[in-house]
């Protein structure tokens, strides 16, 4: 299934999550395995967090410490979808696979959230 995940793109040019297990990049082209790593504060359910549409209007785009964030177009398998608030993008998929397809550029975002 077709689901949309938000994405630091690195001064190296390789994609990497947003927070958990932020370290490790995320290939374009590869399926990956969900993976559960602890977290300080709170629970995170074991997945890779997508959503239906590119939007994440609690989310900025690009911080103060110049990380730029994009939106990928990405494949997931083995999933769950769960309610979020709208400002928070809405329903949103916990996919145990996922593969990334590409990069989505800010007029293919804005075509699709139309």
């Amino acid at each position: 299934m077709k689901a949309y995940k938000l994405v630091r793109i690195k001064k190296d040019g390789k994609l990497y999550p947003l927070f958990i297990n932020k370290k490790v990049s995320t290939p374009i082209g590869v399926w990956l395995d969900a993976e559960c790593y602890p977290t300080k504060g709170f629970a995170v359910r074991k997945g890779w967090h997508c959503t239906m549409m590119p939007k994440a209007p609690h989310l900025a785009m690009k911080l103060a410490s110049g990380e730029q964030r994009v939106w990928c177009e990405v494949e997931i398998e083995d999933y769950d979808f769960f309610e979020r608030p709208i400002k928070q993008g809405g329903t949103w998929a916990l996919a145990q696979k996922m593969k990334i397809i590409k990069i989505l550029t800010i007029e293919e975002v804005d075509e699709i959230n139309k």
